[in-house]
């Protein structure tokens, strides 16, 4: 995959620009699924990645984009689904996420958040 230079608000993931979060499994991109993890909204100002999304662990290694200065909260049960799966778990900045994404590891999914 090929990342253009990370925008607050918008990613552009092999010339295709997404205006939304998104979800890359099994070297397949979609819209991330907030839905299930809306009950957990409050406190954050944005809905935090919780353990309730349809978050693609069939990996060795999943990367989180934690947005342009790393405020998306991450459940601490996503954590430990990772573990339980062992699944080495990177929770960076959406700028340095895509840095490690671009260096193209096999077997490596990503949930990538596009602002804050």
């Amino acid at each position: 995959m090929e990342f253009q230079p990370f925008n607050f608000g918008a990613i552009t993931i092999d010339g295709v620009t997404y205006d939304h979060d998104v979800v890359i499994d099994g070297g397949r991109i979609r819209k991330r699924p907030k839905k299930a993890s809306k009950p957990w909204r409050s406190g954050f100002g944005h809905t935090r990645l919780s353990v309730h999304e349809d978050i693609p662990g069939n990996c060795r290694r999943l990367v989180v984009g934690t947005g342009q200065a790393g405020d998306l909260p991450v459940m601490e049960e996503v954590r430990q689904e990772a573990k339980r799966r062992g699944v080495q778990l990177l929770t960076l900045p959406t700028v340095q996420a895509i840095e490690v994404l671009g260096k193209g590891s096999r077997d490596t999914n990503a949930v990538l958040h596009v602002t804050c």
